[in-house]
């Protein structure tokens, strides 16, 4: 029998099952008959056949290193039935390995950044460019881009769409830089962060002149004044998620005077109101190029049931009378995200006292201990509270209550470690020595792993999962995405679950230590602690 080459699956001219079989098994195809009917598809037509012979034992070796080759042949069978010219795409890829890498491995690891690719395939050219994955981007990089492709654009329905293409194509990006490891955790949450803060400052202005033309406007102000938009929870600490929705407060700077050409004076409460309607409608509303970002305003006070939009003398009276512990903790993370600037750092300055002036006591760290609980227990009836990377034992969450509980703690003695961000709140703590040099190794080590693991989540289905899957294919699925290979008969998912065990169980380590009685009795004289969970429904909220 004549000894066959991993060409002749596409050039010989007759080839039996059994041959198939013994040149596809060794690239871990289990589905032989699918997976020879994806490569007969791909190669369409004689020229396309020839040029994707030259690279096909190149292709499948990079299949071979997903979790389900399979799946991911099938894949990329989809990618390239929608390419605009297969021929210029296989001659392109046959010339560079990099974008082939970059390919395979992309819709291996990603079948969310697969169906982006496959909605616009032309985006493998630009993804190709060595400037485009090979460095960071940041909010003013991204938003040359954007003005560019709005600036000739008058219908604000056609501008809302570019915001959701631009999102898309993005959020590919950042996601093949991510998947790559072309990114460390903190430059992809700090890109994903940057891309959210340009598409709400945008989607605000174009809100923002729809309502001016429709209303005349607040006499005497002029645009982009006296409204803005803050990002609170990983938004504001610039710490997105691929899958985050957005928690947003809207905030005006006051109630006097009035707004209208037309039927009277509408009262800047109703006028602001309006306007934050309108925002949040921008952001949300799906359409056939997607969405901006889900929105949370349950963050603002009253929380579902407050007003749309506060004045900042009511935000002060508010806080001043009724802020609670958790509130304190939110606001450490608000950031202006969008509208005026300078009125959104006044808002910051205004609520350092009721973040700072007042002590976080036995009582507050008492509360925080609650929150804890009732979140501990949703994940215990949800079966989730070993293998949550947010909300679970050891999770994220309980790093950033050991963080935000230290600074409020210690945030009117030491200024800086007023950081919004949970690594750089990390290190500042560890430089006032409010934490240990084992416990900042410990809890930073932790969140980026924790963190990278919930990216890779993620990026999967662009769902907002915080949960380890049970399965084990999938679990080695997500475990091959963080780069973990199967070893010594150990599979990649347990390697990846015995590297989750270690990092919560330190965490929590240091949880139980900063949160137990003697800390509490000790926290007159300094202590550490931390909160972030609302009430009135909101303690276990993901996002």
């Amino acid at each position: 029998m004549t000894k066959r080459n991993v060409t002749d699956l596409l050039l010989a001219e007759h080839l039996e099952p059994d041959e198939a079989a013994a040149l596809l098994r060794p690239y871990g195809f289990l589905d032989i008959e699918k997976a020879d009917a994806n490569l007969q598809a791909m190669a369409d037509e004689p020229r396309n056949r020839k040029l994707l012979a030259e690279y096909l034992e190149e292709l499948l070796a990079l299949l071979s290193e997903s979790p389900d080759p399979d799946q991911a042949l099938n894949t990329l069978e989809r990618y390239t039935a929608a390419a605009v010219n297969k021929t210029n795409l296989y001659s392109y890829l046959k010339d560079s390995p990099r974008t082939l890498e970059l390919l395979a491995k992309t819709v291996w690891g990603s079948p969310f950044m697969a169906e982006i690719l496959t909605r616009d395939p032309e985006l493998i050219y630009w993804l190709s460019d060595t400037r485009i994955l090979d460095r960071k981007r940041n909010r003013r990089d991204m938003a040359r881009d954007l003005s560019g492709a709005l600036k000739y654009l008058k219908d604000d329905e056609r501008k809302l769409d570019i915001l959701r293409i631009f999102k898309r194509k993005e959020i590919l990006r950042i996601g093949v830089r991510d998947l790559l490891r072309r990114a460390e955790v903190e430059e992809t949450v700090s890109e994903l962060s940057a891309l959210g803060e340009l598409l709400i400052d945008k989607a605000c202005e174009i809100s923002e002149s729809a309502l001016r033309r429709e209303t005349g406007g607040l006499p005497g102000r002029k645009a982009r004044t006296g409204f803005t938009v803050l990002g609170m929870g990983k938004l504001g600490g610039g710490e997105l998620n691929f899958s985050s929705d957005v928690d947003l407060i809207y905030l005006y700077a006051s109630a006097r005077g009035g707004a209208g050409r037309r039927a009277g004076k509408i009262p800047p409460h109703h006028y602001f109101a309006d306007l934050s309607r309108r925002l949040t409608a921008a952001l949300s509303e799906v359409t056939n190029e997607g969405i901006v970002y889900r929105v949370d305003l349950r963050l603002r006070p009253e929380g579902g049931a407050g007003e749309m939009a506060y004045s900042l003398s009511a935000f002060r009276r508010y806080y001043a009378q009724r802020g609670e512990t958790w509130e304190r903790m939110a606001l450490l993370k608000t950031w202006p995200v969008g509208g005026d600037r300078k009125l959104g750092m006044a808002f910051i300055k205004a609520v350092a006292p009721f973040l700072y002036n007042r002590p976080f006591d036995r009582a507050a760290r008492g509360e925080v201990r609650r929150i804890k609980a009732r979140i501990d227990q949703k994940m215990e009836e949800r079966g989730q509270i070993r293998l949550n990377v947010k909300l679970g034992t050891g999770g994220i969450r309980e790093i950033e209550f050991v963080v935000q509980a230290l600074q409020l703690t210690h945030g009117k003695r030491y200024p800086g470690i007023r950081e919004r961000g949970t690594i750089k709140g990390l290190s500042a703590l560890f430089r006032r020595k409010l934490i240990s040099a084992a416990e900042h190794g410990a809890l930073s080590a932790a969140y980026r792993f924790l963190r990278d693991v919930e990216n890779k989540l993620q990026m999967v289905y662009d769902f907002q999962t915080h949960s380890l899957p049970e399965d084990p294919g999938e679990l080695r699925a997500c475990a091959y995405r963080l780069g973990y290979r199967d070893a010594g008969g150990v599979s990649a998912g347990e390697f990846l679950m015995r590297d989750y065990r270690d990092h919560t169980v330190r965490v929590n380590r240091v949880f139980r230590r900063v949160f137990n009685e003697k800390a509490l009795k000790a926290s007159a004289k300094g202590g550490r602690s931390k909160v972030n969970r609302p009430r009135r429904g909101r303690a276990s909220r993901s996002g």
